[in-house]
């Protein structure tokens, strides 16, 4: 398309337009200004949709600005980028004068949104197909915005335009690379279809809204003699359960089992714990188990995995359950590593208890499971499927003082962490699991001789694969 393609507005459209001629960026009159800054300031210069108002009335009615992280979008993003093989893809939604990042990956973590004008969606929301921009640097509605004069230099752009049922552009599916280029059709047919699933989901953001607020109209008002009873009760219930699943089990009276696609389960216990069991004096044998597992649940909590239950000397965890996210199985390989230097630590100066030193076996696995609440009186909230169980021959086949990780935890570490590849192992019913041992953080990625604490570059690496912003103290120990 040229850049004289004159811009037309269908005064009163409410359906999804037919394909539209898109805007001709009136960006190209700030030719004068030396900044993308400057440019980006010019908010009479971004092309507008002609139902405007209503379009941002549609898109405010979602709740969807600012709102947190959710691994659905997310992943569509990286779908995106990875499909077309670019470095970069994300969704945005425009508001009145900003491109919000709904999810994002390859962009640096701080880059939540950019002005409206700066924005190469604001033109892609004017029409009804999908908009491409071979090279950014040779047209010049674009060469001047921030992606492409700063960091992270971008020069190709595609994007879809995300178009409700009722004809409204909210935003846009895209994705960035660093060089010229051109999608293949199948490419451009895969971005799509994604697009497509962006706006399924959400429709039905729009519909939960919808059943919320009906419910909240029907709630009858609570008596106040019954409110400290009930904060109380709710205070209980939220150290029990997950927050999500304690206020789940609070607004419906019941947890509803969900099937998780990608969970990581984490499965440690001490060896030799039944033989000191016999020979320990039991409150010192209690009080030991105490420390340990009490300094296991700071861990679990700081790399955002669940602490799920504990029998006896076995521990179990998982991420990805009820918060969901990317990189569970990262987070699991860092906290199993702080599990170890912990439980070193605690065995320097367990002389002085006369205790025998412990040694834990740490299994590690990814792969789906369901999670849900049983019981209706002491409320438990418990994991189940074959993960469940390959976890635990992964922890069963672990050496002491060593962290043992199957073949899919493998595949998501490798990036990051040294592998000691230990082969097939058989399991029961004819089944073998391919096995490695994870020994500790690539030196360029660690800030410790023994690889225990991530550096600035695993920082960088985490954030770029995630889209967020991580500090150094959110990934090392507390």
């Amino acid at each position: 398309m040229s850049d004289s393609t004159p811009y037309r507005k269908f005064a009163g459209e409410r359906v999804t337009p037919a394909p539209t001629p898109l805007a001709k960026s009136d960006l190209s009159t700030s030719e004068s200004l030396t900044s993308a800054e400057a440019a980006a300031k010019d908010l009479s210069a971004v092309p507008v949709p002609a139902n405007e108002p209503e379009r941002l009335a549609a898109l405010r009615a979602l709740d969807i600005l600012d709102s947190p992280p959710e691994t659905a979008y997310d992943e569509i993003a990286v779908l995106a980028a990875q499909i077309c093989g670019c470095p970069i893809g994300y969704i945005s939604f425009i508001d009145d004068d900003r491109s919000w990042l709904k999810a994002k990956y390859g962009f640096p973590p701080h880059r939540a949104d950019a002005p409206r004008a700066a924005a190469v969606c604001s033109t892609t929301i004017c029409g009804a197909e999908m908009f491409v921009v071979p090279d950014m640097t040779q047209d010049s509605r674009f060469d001047r915005i921030g992606v492409v004069v700063d960091e992270p230099h971008c020069r190709f752009y595609c994007g879809v335009p995300l178009i409700t049922d009722e004809g409204y552009a909210l935003g846009a599916l895209c994705v960035l690379d660093f060089e010229p280029r051109r999608l293949t059709f199948e490419q451009t047919e895969a971005l799509r279809r994604l697009s497509r699933e962006v706006l399924t989901l959400l429709e039905l953001r729009r519909r939960r809204i919808g059943h919320n607020q009906t419910i909240a109209e029907l709630e009858p008002p609570r008596e106040d003699a019954a409110a400290g009873q009930t904060a109380r009760a709710e205070e209980l219930l939220d150290n029990l359960l997950p927050r999500a699943v304690a206020e789940e089990l609070k607004r419906d009276g019941r947890v509803q089992p969900r099937y998780v696609r990608s969970a990581t389960v984490l499965l440690a216990d001490f060896q030799g714990f039944t033989l000191l069991s016999e020979q320990a004096e039991p409150a010192a044998l209690i009080g030991l188990l105490d420390e340990y597992f009490s300094a296991f649940d700071d861990i679990m909590a700081h790399h955002r995995l669940e602490k799920i239950k504990t029998i006896g000397d076995a521990y179990m965890a998982v991420g990805g359950v009820p918060e969901t996210g990317l990189l569970h199985p990262i987070d699991a390989a860092l906290a199993a590593l702080e599990m170890q230097a912990t439980v070193s630590r605690m065995k320097s100066r367990g002389d002085a208890s006369r205790l025998p030193s412990l040694e834990l076996r740490i299994g590690i696995h990814t792969g789906p499971v369901i999670s849900g609440v049983v019981g209706n009186r002491r409320f438990t909230f418990d994991i189940w499927g074959d993960a469940v169980n390959i976890a635990s021959f992964m922890e069963a086949q672990c050496l002491p003082g060593r962290i043992n990780v199957s073949d899919t935890v493998a595949g998501h570490a490798k990036a990051l962490f040294e592998l000691e590849p230990r082969g097939p192992v058989e399991a029961k019913h004819d089944r073998t699991h391919e096995m490695f041992f994870l020994n500790r953080l690539k030196p360029e990625f660690s800030s410790d001789q023994a690889g225990q604490q991530p550096n600035e570059s695993f920082a960088a690496k985490y954030d770029r694969l995630t889209g967020r912003s991580s500090s150094m103290q959110d990934l090392s120990s507390p």
